[in-house]
């Protein structure tokens, strides 16, 4: 999807984001016809990443702040029993209300005091129970995110998350619904033709 006019630039039926040889067939097509992004506004998956930067290498990649604070809050659940889950939930419902460098600036030093004072401890913690291993998740994901996670602010051209996108696709599994039941080769035709007339 295009970021400033909101209409779908390509779209396929049918391709699994872990699919490498697909997804690079997907994007090396893209840019054969002769699309040149700025930047890409992605979700966590490193496989996409990965051929998305292959393609094309100067490319900037903007991570999703919601699709961030979202998988954060779930890994911290909704009532953290200890301090440092509780200090890092609260850091992840900061991450979408970000929108100047000053904010930016605070939310880096509120992430390094809590790495200080909790984060290297839980990283080297042996405990392995379900809670106490999607903290960690949760922090490792976090850090990881972060050299992505605020280009938005040195090009407001940039999406900070993927809303409209997933706007779209919420739209589109609504009509979706109403033709279950289609063989593949006409699901197929069906994407292709809304996506030719569904644009935005």
């Amino acid at each position: 999807m295009d970021a400033t006019s909101n209409k779908i630039i390509s779209g396929k039926y049918d391709i699994k984001e872990t699919a490498e040889r697909q997804l690079t067939s997907f994007f090396r097509l893209l840019k054969d016809r002769g699309l040149q992004p700025i930047s890409f506004t992605v979700d966590g998956n490193p496989q996409a990443i990965k051929i998305i930067k292959t393609v094309w290498p100067e490319i900037v990649i903007q991570r999703c702040l919601v699709h961030i604070q979202r998988q954060g809050l779930s890994w911290c659940r909704i009532s953290p029993k200890t301090a440092g889950a509780r200090k890092l939930r609260a850091l992840f419902l900061q991450i979408t209300r970000i929108r100047t460098f000053q904010d930016r600036d605070y939310f880096l030093e509120s992430l390094a005091q809590w790495e200080y004072l909790y984060g290297r401890d839980i990283h080297n913690r042996p405990e392995k129970g379900r809670v106490f291993s999607d903290i960690k998740r949760a922090r490792s994901m976090l850090l990881k995110a972060l050299p992505d996670m605020f280009n938005y602010l040195e090009n407001q051209q940039i999406p900070s998350s993927t809303n409209s996108l997933e706007g779209y696709f919420s739209r589109l599994k609504g009509h979706y619904r109403q033709h279950r039941g289609l063989s593949k080769a006409k699901l197929e035709s069906y994407f292709d033709w809304y996506f030719f007339f569904k644009q935005k």
